[in-house]
């Protein structure tokens, strides 16, 4: 009896560690959330509230009466979000694909060079990059954002981790023996058994792509070009007053499609993770 009192206080105990957690994770968007529908005034005064206030469309009319559109910047973040996570994941892949499946000389100093180059932060090649798109005319140009995406060395590790112990040398070996090609063994065999790795990849990639400022703010000069991280920068930014309600409310709509993307691919965070890391 006491060992089930034990056992049954344990669970109590992680349930409401985990209560805790959750409540503390979700506090800032709750909060969030809540100041867009709160005037300046009311921010200022009190800039905790828990409960919505009357204020969201004046804010969105405030949002909207600027230089900028922001529907324009949502859906130039969301072009280059989603091109950079399907290249990044696809070839990453197909790279790791490589690593793995094939017996070649230079197999091993070329892991290291991938390597290598993950540990290169993006700021120091950030001035050759920009010389490089300025000469061949492309600084406004949503493709110079999307492309470079292909190669990702973290993401490359990742899938190699995660293959070696997934994906099965008999099957490719099989199907070579069926006569089928090594795009389509990639295609059909080798990228269904690497869903979950590809999945939670996406996730953070297409996090990552979304709340880029820096790339963008370096690149990008024209209006109709700017993503929304760029357009909630320039709201704080206001000389005359900062409008805080049209901020928290730029900020939640740079949220929202993280969350729903979030909620989408979920379910493969912990199978990738544990199979990608532990068993690699």
């Amino acid at each position: 009896m006491s060992e089930k009192r034990s056992d049954q206080g344990m669970k109590i105990c992680i349930y409401v560690v985990c209560v805790f957690l959750t409540i503390l994770s979700l506090f800032p968007f709750w909060i969030m959330f809540m100041n867009a529908t709160r005037s300046t005034t009311e921010i200022q005064q009190h800039a905790i509230s828990f409960v919505p206030s009357t204020y969201l469309l004046s804010n969105l009319k405030i949002l909207l009466g600027k230089s900028f559109d922001p529907m324009v910047g949502f859906m130039n973040s969301l072009t280059i979000a989603a091109g950079s996570t399907v290249l990044s994941a696809y070839f990453s892949t197909l790279t790791a694909y490589a690593l793995v499946v094939y017996e070649w000389r230079l197999k091993k100093p070329f892991f290291s060079f991938i390597m290598a180059v993950m540990m290169i932060p993006a700021q120091v090649t950030m001035i050759g990059f920009y010389q490089m798109v300025y000469r061949i005319g492309m600084t406004n140009n949503l493709s110079m954002l999307i492309l470079p995406a292909i190669a990702s060395p973290s993401i490359v590790f990742f899938m190699r981790q995660y293959m070696y112990p997934a994906l099965s040398m008999e099957i490719i070996q099989s199907a070579r023996i069926d006569g089928a090609g090594e795009f389509r063994i990639f295609n059909t065999i080798a990228l269904p058994i690497m869903k979950p790795a590809i999945a939670t990849q996406a996730i953070f990639s297409f996090v990552s792509s979304w709340n880029n400022l820096f790339t963008p703010l370096v690149l990008l000069t024209d209006q109709e070009k700017y993503t929304l991280p760029i357009m909630v920068s320039l709201l704080r930014g206001d000389i005359y007053k900062t409008e805080y309600g049209s901020v928290y409310l730029g900020l939640s709509m740079t949220v929202l499609p993280l969350i729903v993307v979030y909620l989408l691919l979920s379910k493969y965070i912990i199978a990738g993770v544990a199979l990608g890391s532990v068993k690699g």
